[in-house]
């Protein structure tokens, strides 16, 4: 999927690709969408959190890739055929952050005005909910918006992507 080839969105709206993990759909801000690749094995850090598989060397550049479903603390299934990982880029504290994140499938494209996001109910905060920008209702299903900027720099994910810089810095 070329993300080039979207149409344009309108006034107020945003796009968001969206993917499928546990039979939910969940969507991320597309321009923080680099590319989606297809699953591959991914070179495994030592004592790096459960749900970084790894990293994968993408042009020259080291980027660790998250499981979803263990960051989210979803069941854990094997990947398939349609398993996919998006590259993911924002910038933080004037750093560029690059993670992949390893997804079911990709689902759809949607453009989606600001105002129809809703506020996620209030829950008891914690290391899963802070990622949640908002809900959506599109085509009469519920669409989870994830905040990409604390997905890839909470506190935990933030040594990984470091050292990653670093890695590729002396190649």
């Amino acid at each position: 999927m070329n993300v080039n080839d979207m149409e344009e969105p309108e006034g107020n709206e945003q796009q968001y690709l969206t993917f499928i993990m546990a039979n939910e759909e969940y969507g991320v801000d597309i321009l923080a969408v680099q590319e989606i690749r297809g699953w591959e094995p991914t070179t495994s850090i030592p004592n790096a959190p459960d749900y970084i598989g790894g990293v994968i060397n993408l042009r020259g550049t080291i980027v660790p890739i998250m499981d979803l479903r263990m960051r989210f603390g979803l069941p854990i299934v094997e990947y398939s055929p349609v398993t996919v990982v998006v590259i993911l880029k924002v910038i933080a504290d004037n750093n560029e952050k690059i993670m992949g994140i390893v997804v079911d499938a990709v689902s759809d494209v949607y453009s989606i005005r600001q105002s129809d996001v809703r506020q996620p109910p209030d829950m008891n905060q914690d290391e899963n909910t802070g990622f949640l920008r908002g809900l959506v209702s599109v085509k009469e299903k519920m669409v989870i918006l994830l905040d990409v900027a604390t997905l890839i720099t909470s506190h935990q994910d933030l040594e990984l992507p470091v050292m990653a810089d670093s890695i590729s810095e002396t190649e």
